[in-house]
């Protein structure tokens, strides 16, 4: 059981680019010190891996949930999936949450890798579970591959909520008929994360499941008194980060319901087109400020920024918007703690 001062907040460990993922074991001693409920990790092909950072997280922490959010259903064997996820069950207790995405599309591409759609994800679901429960697959020829045999045991009984990362509205709808819950993105507004739950709801009631036993969790960039770099890497460089993904920034304009064009004229600006590799990763300040001029301030506003408690006030606020958890991005435990002080004394 969650016995966490704050189980309705979480944040992520390593927010972003890092080249320092012993950061994380910190972090996750600090986020539970702070009593969030759980902690999430974004998975990256450098020095990211899920299984290792969750295990080091899970190791250090004896309340604090771990989920991934994400990691692909695709880019491991379902038997190594399977084994990693009940791994990190066993290790801590049964803390260990599993979100899965369906990989951005041109990341597969460039790995080899055939695209999740919805049929895949199913079997990938029911495969994984089966296995956790101790049960077999045999003779599987489909979607998720050949699969003639996999057995882990018959003994073991691990029950692992899966989430769904992911926000568009095709996506949230099927999230509902099949998950427990679903992690959005950061940069969703109020009106995005209406329309993200009521297609939750509608999926769960067409999978014949309780709409309220999907839980939601949102991200929430939040800066405390951010400095101009801390605004330009933290808040422009993600959000241009996301931009630039093609198929991607797309189903975020569609749920905000913000205008395509200016996503169109971002992507066509020099500024963008020269970069080689990820804004986040790679761009200069000098570079983010001519970025920043290309970004509607509307679509930076869905955020938490400014003093202790104007951030305090806007976690308040997504809960009641519709989420169930809030999940704090673009800072560091020690760098946000403040905003719980202030959000202790508004709760209470």
């Amino acid at each position: 059981m969650n016995t966490q001062e704050f189980p309705e907040l979480s944040c992520y460990l390593l927010p972003g680019h890092t080249e320092t993922p012993a950061d994380a074991i910190q972090e996750a001693r600090r986020a539970e010190e702070l009593g969030l409920g759980r902690v999430w990790l974004s998975e990256r092909f450098d020095v990211k891996d899920a299984g290792v950072i969750c295990a080091a997280a899970l190791s250090v922490t004896e309340r604090l949930q771990v989920a991934t959010a994400a990691t692909n259903l695709h880019t491991r064997h379902p038997m190594v999936l399977a084994t990693m996820c009940s791994s990190l069950h066993y290790l801590s207790g049964g803390r260990f949450t599993l979100g899965l995405a369906r990989g951005v599309a041109i990341r597969n591409e460039l790995m080899g890798l055939d695209g999740v759609n919805n049929a895949r994800m199913v079997d990938g679901l029911d495969i994984l579970r089966t296995l956790w429960s101790g049960g077999k697959v045999m003779g599987y020829d489909g979607p998720m591959g050949r699969l003639p045999y996999l057995s882990p045991g018959d003994w073991l009984d691990a029950d692992i909520p899966v989430y769904f990362v992911g926000f568009g509205a095709k996506s949230l709808g099927f999230a509902g008929q099949h998950f427990d819950g679903v992690h959005l993105h950061t940069f969703i507004t109020p009106r995005g994360l209406q329309r993200a739950r009521a297609a939750v709801e509608e999926g769960a009631h067409a999978g014949g499941r309780e709409p309220g036993k999907v839980r939601i969790c949102t991200v929430m960039a939040t800066l405390l008194e951010p400095t101009r770099e801390d605004h330009l890497r933290k808040r422009v460089a993600r959000m241009a980060t996301y931009m630039q993904a093609p198929n991607y920034a797309e189903m975020l304009v569609a749920l905000n319901e913000w205008d395509p064009k200016v996503l169109e004229e971002f992507r066509a600006h020099p500024a963008v087109t020269s970069m080689a590799g990820g804004i986040d990763s790679v761009a200069t300040l000098e570079q983010l400020e001519e970025i920043e001029k290309l970004i509607p301030e509307e679509w930076l506003s869905a955020a938490a920024v400014g003093s202790a408690g104007e951030c305090a006030a806007r976690l308040a606020q997504e809960l009641e918007d519709g989420a169930d958890e809030v999940c704090i991005h673009g800072s560091t435990p020690d760098e946000f703690a403040p905003v719980l002080d202030a959000y202790r004394a508004l709760r209470d």
